[in-house]
């Protein structure tokens, strides 16, 4: 990495925690240098402006969540090992997920769809590559046997993700972690009884 990449870099891992935290359009060009007790200019420097740096922040905070999962993912042999170590994966990081200001995807998908239309493609992008990811695996499922071959992969996969989301924010607003064990349990309930065979 050059120096420049590594400046690039430095701002981006210090910015991340204080827009999932605030938002992206809550936060302000002085959180951004008091975080990295850099200059404007050195932010502006770096990066063409405000805009330009939440673009890279979500893009990282994105790809570290999804090659995170993915490496759980790939450890496991079977299809509904796969599909319960996504689950795992939620349970096992939660607390970070929430003390960190909840899901990224999740933040940059409601401001997103508010008021930061730059950003609605890569979030758009993320969702697409996760729902994909899942309706592969279970695919899988279905062809190797493991699954019954009538149910729809797209449909769970979607179901997924809308009970991993809302189970996240329902969680984070009551502040009660077991909300969200409760939505990962009936999930597991789900795949034991609706998609295994």
């Amino acid at each position: 990495m050059s120096k420049a990449e590594q400046t690039r870099h430095f701002i981006i891992e210090k910015t991340v925690p204080i827009f999932n935290k605030k938002g992206y359009f809550a936060t302000s060009l002085s959180d951004i240098t008091m975080a990295t007790g850099l200059t404007k200019g050195s932010i502006y420097g770096n990066f063409k402006d405000k805009d330009d740096l939440a673009t890279h922040v979500y893009t990282y905070q994105s790809k570290k969540i999804a090659e995170a999962i993915n490496q759980q993912i790939t450890q496991q042999k079977t299809s509904l090992k796969k599909l319960f170590s996504f689950l795992d994966f939620y349970k096992d990081n939660f607390k970070n997920i929430a003390s960190s200001g909840g899901c990224p995807m999740m933040n940059a998908a409601i401001e997103a769809d508010d008021s930061l239309s730059f950003l609605t493609p890569k979030v758009r992008r993320s969702f697409d590559l996760w729902r994909q990811r899942l309706i592969v695996i279970l695919q899988e499922g279905i062809a190797n046997g493991e699954f019954k071959p009538n149910i729809s992969s797209e449909n769970y996969a979607i179901t997924f993700m809308a009970m991993i989301e809302g189970g996240i924010l329902l969680s984070k607003i009551s502040g009660r972690v077991k909300d969200f064990a409760i939505v990962l349990d009936k999930m597991k309930e789900m795949i034991d009884r609706e998609i295994k065979v």
